[in-house]
C-alpha cells in the first residue's frame, strides 16, 4: 500500500492535463461524436415537436377565427334579413297608402268634374257636359278598380302594360321624371 503522503504516482492515477493517450482520445472523440449526434438528434426531435405544436396551434386558431367569422357572417345575414323584412313591410305600407291616396284623388277628381258638368252644360252646351260626366264615370270606375286590386295585381298589370307598350312607358317615365325634377327644383 502506498503512503498517503507519498508523491509517487500509482497505477490508478490519471495522467496530467493534456497528456492523454491515443486510445483515450479515440474513446473521447467517439464519445463526443455520439454525444453530439445524440444532442443534435434530440434538438431536431424537439424542433419537429415544436413545429408540430405550432402547426396545431395555428390550425386551432385558424378554426377559431373561421368559426367567429362564420358566426359574424350569420349574424350579419340575420340582421340584413331583418332589415330587408322591415324595408319590405315599410314599402308595402307606403304602397298601400299610395294606392289609397291615388284612389281618393281619382274619386275627388271625378266628383269635381261631375259637379262642374252642369256649368259646362250652361256655358258650352250639353255635349261638353256629357263628355265631363263620361270622364267622371271613367275616373270613378278606375278608382273602384284601383281599390279592388291588390298591390301584387297592380304590379303585374303595370309589367304587362310596359311589355305591351314600351314606348309609351318610356314616355310616361320621362314625363314623370321631368315633372318631379321641376317640382324639386322649384322647392329650392
Amino acid at each position: 500500500m502506498a503512503d498517503p503522503i507519498s508523491t509517487e504516482p500509482t497505477a490508478t492515477t490519471t495522467p496530467a492535463m493534456g497528456a492523454t493517450t491515443a486510445t483515450d482520445r479515440e474513446t473521447l472523440g467517439v464519445d463526443h461524436k455520439t454525444e453530439a449526434k445524440s444532442r443534435f438528434s434530440n434538438a431536431l426531435n424537439e424542433a419537429k415537436a415544436g413545429a408540430a405544436a405550432l402547426k396545431a396551434e395555428a390550425f386551432d386558431r385558424g378554426n377559431q377565427y373561421k368559426e367567429r367569422a362564420n358566426e359574424k357572417g350569420d349574424q350579419f345575414k340575420g340582421d340584413a334579413a331583418a332589415y330587408g323584412d322591415q324595408a319590405k313591410a315599410k314599402a308595402s305600407d307606403y304602397a298601400y297608402q299610395g294606392k289609397a291616396k291615388a284612389s281618393e284623388g281619382l274619386t275627388s277628381l271625378s266628383r269635381m268634374i261631375n259637379d262642374n258638368a252642369a256649368t259646362l252644360d250652361e256655358k258650352l252646351g250639353p255635349k261638353y257636359g256629357d263628355y265631363a260626366r263620361s270622364a267622371s264615370r271613367t275616373l270613378e270606375e278606375q278608382a273602384a278598380k284601383l281599390d279592388s286590386k291588390s298591390i301584387e295585381e297592380l304590379t303585374e298589370d303595370t309589367r304587362t302594360y310596359i311589355r305591351s307598350n314600351p314606348g309609351t312607358a318610356v314616355g310616361i317615365a320621362a314625363a314623370t321624371g321631368y315633372m318631379l325634377a321641376r317640382l324639386f327644383r322649384s322647392g329650392k
